[in-house]
């Protein structure tokens, strides 16, 4: 079984129609490549919560949550959920739901999880 790996969502800057925005994406690397996962919130209020848990950081906890749920079929359906978390220096805990952006995306957090 793999160690628990801490990873970490960053964020930066980017300017669109003269306005400043966040992505927000998590580095690191699987099988000796680069690779970048853009994560986004699951709608569009969700940028707002993000912003909230980041306060003035650049980067927060990416929180892990397994599933396993059974459908009709009694087919098991297993899988991950994603939340980035921080606590602030009161010991308040804050969190937002976010999910890989494209398919691709969720591959390679997928892989990069798994290691």
């Amino acid at each position: 079984m793999a160690k628990k790996q801490l990873i970490m969502v960053e964020r930066e800057t980017f300017e669109k129609n003269d306005k400043t925005y966040f992505s927000y994406f998590i580095k690191g690397q699987v099988r000796g490549r680069d690779i970048k996962v853009a994560i986004i919130p699951p709608d569009k209020g969700g940028y707002t919560v993000l912003d909230i848990v980041f306060g003035d950081a650049m980067q927060a906890e990416l929180k892990i949550t397994p599933f396993e749920i059974k459908d009709e079929a009694g087919k098991v359906i297993s899988g991950n959920t994603y939340a980035v978390r921080s606590v602030d220096e009161n010991g308040e805990v804050y969190e937002c739901s976010v999910k890989p952006y494209r398919n691709s995306d969720k591959a390679l957090l997928n892989m990069l999880v798994k290691q």
